[in-house]
């Protein structure tokens, strides 16, 4: 009895068109969901100038140069150059972040691992 050559399991093409599209939409979810919950981008702060003049606001002649090429003089830079991000950093969420990628590589990994062998199994047989 001779052995058949390994054929993978076919997927059709709206089967293959439902998993894109579900991926795309995951990928989608994960990078704008920490935005909608509050979890990511910590928002801005403004600081005020006693004088509205460039060097007032701190700029260099380079940086006046570059604001002006942009169409923009001091009174209407002046609310782009006072509004800051804010960079403070939440350790416990870098944790959690942390814990959550970690998890999911560990799980695609097993599962990986599963798949692998259910296929070196089926091609091969038991040893």
């Amino acid at each position: 009895m001779a052995k058949q050559p390994y054929r993978p399991p076919q997927q059709s093409a709206f089967g293959q068109f439902f998993d894109s599209l579900f991926l795309l939409v995951l990928v989608f979810t994960a990078l704008f969901a920490p935005l909608y919950l509050g979890l990511a981008g910590g928002g801005t702060t403004t600081i005020s100038f006693a004088d509205s003049s460039w060097a007032g606001m701190g700029q260099n002649e380079t940086m006046v140069a570059a604001w002006e090429k942009l169409g923009y003089t001091a009174e209407s830079a002046k609310e782009l150059i006072a509004t800051r991000y804010d960079y403070a950093f939440d350790p416990i969420s870098a944790l959690i972040t942390a814990i959550v990628v970690i998890g999911y590589f560990v799980i695609a990994v097993h599962f990986s691992k599963v798949e692998y062998r259910d296929v070196i199994a089926e091609r091969f047989g038991e040893k």
